[in-house]
């Protein structure tokens, strides 16, 4: 009995309490999916800081291994966003705490662009996949509770995304829409069109998790600890990483001469 009730403590000390309500085997599942991303977008982002330093000769604008790993991992992270949305509805954030945590990413999208533009002054980042989250947050949020609805949009916008294409949005100011007909010179572009579709998407997937139970993904729920860990804290991870990885690269480069 005692065994069970330290062990009842320690699941509520690592759950969130926005979300306790929903059990902790499927957030533990959730928070694993996302370090899963995380961890695939850092070694992406490593491989694309040792082509920055000259060490490898990858082209990561035309190769076809280069641009499905990128397809794919931001394709997870805004999966992860639409059902992050359906955990938060059936957790009854209210109004004010959804838009504070939509505030946050949006002042880390700012400060993407900030970092970028030091860089990369030429091709900074101006809609990422972080601006591309806050606003399809925004957006999708009335939809949470509507998978029928919200996969029927989805897939409109996915298919019209990738579909439609013409030059009136190739300009700056209109290519976060998506409907361009050449990648813009950026290092990050993620537009809404297909992109919120795929949130969309995830919305469905989450509603269809939440009434099994989250049991397709239950096994996800015995990982280690600190792959959780970073789940729960991917989005300070993402904030960092980058620096972090630069910043080591170079040393260690200037170390050999």
């Amino acid at each position: 009995m005692a065994r069970r009730k330290r062990r009842a403590a320690a699941t509520l000390h690592e759950t969130p309490a926005s979300i306790a309500p929903m059990g902790s085997e499927r957030i533990a599942s959730i928070d694993t999916l996302r370090a899963i991303a995380i961890l695939a977008m850092v070694a992406y982002h490593f491989a694309f800081d040792l082509r920055f330093f000259g060490v490898i000769n990858a082209d990561f604008d035309n190769d076809r291994f280069w641009l499905t790993a990128r397809a794919t991992i931001v394709t997870s992270f805004l999966l992860l966003t639409g059902i992050s949305l359906v955990l938060a509805d059936r957790a009854g954030v209210d109004v004010t705490r959804f838009m504070r945590r939509i505030a946050l990413i949006a002042l880390c999208a700012l400060a993407a662009s900030i970092a970028s533009y030091v860089v990369y002054p030429r091709t900074y980042i101006y809609f990422g996949i972080l601006h591309c989250i806050a606003l399809s947050l925004l957006i999708a949020r009335p939809l949470a509770r509507k998978p029928a609805a919200a996969v029927a949009l989805g897939v409109l916008v996915v298919t019209a995304g990738l579909g439609i294409a013409h030059p009136a949005f190739d300009d700056r100011l209109t290519s976060w829409i998506g409907f361009t007909t050449r990648k813009p010179d950026t290092q990050d572009y993620v537009p809404m069109f297909p992109w919120l579709g795929v949130v969309l998407l995830g919305i469905g997937l989450g509603q269809g998790l939440w009434h099994a139970q989250f049991r397709p993904v239950g096994v996800l729920a015995r990982a280690p600890r600190a792959l959780r860990w970073m789940g729960r804290h991917s989005l300070a991870i993402y904030m960092v990483h980058q620096p972090l990885l630069m910043g080591a690269l170079w040393l260690i480069l200037r170390s050999r001469g």
